[in-house]
């Protein structure tokens, strides 16, 4: 299967989907990967499908740890995964809150999830236009986004998942279109979507806006 055979990008949360949700990463030695996480990336690799890390880093407007340290945890999980040979296409993440913290990181912005702007920044970045997308994440806002891009939108089990899911999914306006154990069982599930040729319609748009999660 080459990128061209097969025109699709797959948009990763960070904690909780592809490394353990410890809180907040205030440091470069908490970062752990979960494990068949650079598995899983991996075989997105080798069949060349885009992968795109997109991260909301709300610590940094928080005050819990400047900016450059997101940058230097980026570089650490870039040499975690090329330890298992695996590799991210792209990382993007939005440092802002909304309501919590000092200019220029308190702001409302378009880049924190749920909302597009780190999906449009990477489609624009990376030539990624007429493409079928996954969003794959453990937490709500993941699936509302990938509703807001049209994509097909995977919940795991990890990190906050399996708790959220359980408490919270009964009253979420939009449904993931799979629920997958954890990264490498999504994965699975993306490749088998794409060898079947049947990019199906992802659920409907949400109706209403909840709460930012």
């Amino acid at each position: 299967m080459t990128a061209e055979a097969c025109p699709a990008a797959v948009f990763l949360d960070r904690d909780g989907t592809v490394t353990e949700e410890v809180g907040y990463v205030n440091h470069v030695d908490r970062l752990k990967l979960i494990p068949g996480a650079a598995q899983a990336i991996r075989r997105l690799n080798e069949t060349q499908i885009p992968v795109i890390l997109v991260t909301n880093q709300a610590g940094v407007a928080r005050g819990y740890f400047p900016e450059s340290l997101v940058t230097e945890v980026h570089q650490r999980l870039t040499e975690l995964l090329a330890a298992e040979h695996a590799h991210l296409d792209a990382i993007y993440y939005c440092p802002h809150h909304p309501t919590v913290g000092s200019p220029p990181y308190c702001q409302p912005c378009g880049c924190r999830k749920p909302d597009t702007g780190m999906v449009e920044q990477a489609i624009e970045d990376l030539n990624l236009h007429h493409r079928h997308f996954f969003v794959v994440g453990d937490k709500y806002s993941d699936i509302r986004m990938a509703t807001r891009i049209g994509a097909r939108g995977i919940f795991v089990l990890t990190g906050y998942g399996k708790g959220e899911y359980e408490m919270f999914s009964p009253s979420w306006k939009v449904q993931p279109d799979h629920i997958a154990a954890d990264l490498l069982q999504a994965t699975e599930w993306i490749l088998q979507q794409l060898s079947r040729n049947n990019p199906a319609p992802p659920h409907t748009q949400e109706k209403q806006d909840g709460p930012q999660s």
